[in-house]
């Protein structure tokens, strides 16, 4: 089955001026907003990513988001972290509140009945490649996640100290955490980190070098965006789905690829050019349904 949605907004307003939409003041916004794109899962952010900030809902507002999900969506839905999150950072201000962020996630993430929580690596800072990706594993480790919550490593495009570009720095956590984790591919990150995407045997020769690396069992989203720049610049720009420089080859090859059949796809496009998320997800359903008909 296609799982395909996008990164929605929870904003506590109507979702739209039509008397269609709910006049729900919660988060049941974002169940509502998934529907209107045809998106059957998706992500969120539970505050501002900009600012250190907690996620701010009540039982009644979490238990009525779960019931809107169960009957209207078919998952999983996906809690994005804060951007202010570091886990590979050698500063310990910085590592406390990044695991105070992440702790506060995944408690909202068990009250709110969502799956993942999606986290960046972070950067290194000067303490280097081997001194960050320890950091983020004990970082990690700090935790206590709750049971029916998995923290998901996102893929990185790799600029600067920005660890995480590196299927082997994903590997590499995986291993030295005592945490149970996995690993969420963003398509225009790894491009930009130099996995070629834009041919059926650039995804083919990449999703092997992942399993080989990672482990596809490990693969539990994909953040799936074309790119506004060429393979290997490290410039994390998105574009819309086969209008960048992966082009509709590398999509098409993406979401047809048997070993992604079941993988949940998550939109992150812009919204430009008179095209937003629902143009994407028909984008993808089209290239499902035409590789059905081959």
């Amino acid at each position: 089955m296609l799982r395909i949605g996008a990164h929605v907004s929870i904003s506590r307003s109507k979702t739209g001026s039509d008397s269609s939409s709910p006049p729900y003041d919660d988060i049941r916004n974002a169940v509502h907003r998934q529907v209107e794109i045809d998106g059957n899962c998706g992500q969120i952010f539970t505050h501002s990513p900009q600012v250190w900030q907690d996620p701010s809902f009540d039982d009644e507002e979490a238990e009525l988001f779960r019931r809107e999900t169960e009957e209207n969506l078919d998952g999983p839905w996906v809690i994005h972290s804060s951007y202010l999150v570091n886990l590979c950072t050698p500063k310990d201000d910085l590592r406390e509140k990044s695991v105070d962020s992440m702790q506060k996630e995944v408690d909202a993430a068990e009250k709110l009945g969502v799956e993942y929580v999606n986290v960046h690596l972070g950067a290194h800072t000067g303490a280097g490649v081997d001194g960050g990706l320890e950091n983020a594993a004990s970082a990690l480790d700090e935790l206590e996640i709750p049971e029916g919550v998995t923290v998901l490593l996102e893929s990185d495009a790799g600029a600067g100290t920005k660890l995480g570009g590196d299927f082997e720095h994903l590997a590499r956590v995986l291993d030295m955490s005592e945490q149970d984790l996995d690993v969420c591919i963003d398509t225009a990150h790894a491009f930009a980190a130099g996995y070629d995407l834009s041919s059926t045997v650039g995804v083919e020769n990449t999703l092997r070098e992942f399993d080989d690396v990672v482990g596809l069992e490990h693969l539990q989203c994909i953040h799936l965006n074309d790119s506004k720049h060429e393979c290997g610049t490290n410039k994390d720009e998105h574009a819309h789905v086969g209008e960048g420089h992966i082009g509709e080859e590398g999509m098409r090859a993406l979401v047809t690829h048997p070993d992604l059949e079941d993988v949940p796809f998550v939109l992150e496009t812009p919204t430009e050019d008179g095209k937003s998320f629902a143009w994407n997800v028909e984008r993808v359903k089209e290239f499902r349904e035409e590789q059905a008909t081959v």
